[in-house]
């Protein structure tokens, strides 16, 4: 093959190659299975409480995502039992979305995915949704 047609091959493929928002989904969660063993979500931990979530103090910086932190803050028992759909639910040390929003360098911080989960938790739980239909909701929308 010459250079000129190993370049516009190249050039094609990669014009063929479009991640999609699904297609995008379905390989974080070949990925998390793959790191994970599993998509599923985690069971929530008997006594586990928002004591770990980043401080108010510590969010001065990101008022951004203040408000997702408040509403996770207000519901650890249910963020838990949910798994992240960004992909980090496979990294070491995370066991559930609430793990996202946990320490100084919280995943959460950076990431647009973890808030907008965080948020629609609380608010489908104030809404009087259980931990199955927000999961399902979770679900339907990031995952």
């Amino acid at each position: 093959m010459d250079r000129r047609r190993f370049f516009l091959t190249g050039a094609a493929l990669a014009g063929a190659i479009v991640i999609t928002p699904r297609s995008a989904r379905a390989a974080t969660r070949v990925v998390t299975r793959m790191v994970t063993g599993t998509d599923e979500h985690p069971k929530p931990r008997p006594g586990i409480t928002a004591a770990k979530v980043t401080s108010r103090e510590q969010l001065e910086r990101t008022p951004l995502v203040a408000d997702a932190f408040e509403a996770v803050r207000a519901i650890p028992q249910i963020v838990d039992g949910l798994r992240c759909h960004c992909g980090c639910a496979g990294l070491p040390g995370f066991y559930s979305l609430l793990s996202c929003f946990e320490g100084p360098n919280a995943m959460a911080l950076a990431c647009p995915i973890c808030p907008g989960e965080g948020r629609m938790a609380a608010r489908l739980h104030k809404g009087g949704a259980t931990l199955d239909e927000i999961r399902a909701a979770l679900d339907a929308k990031f995952g």
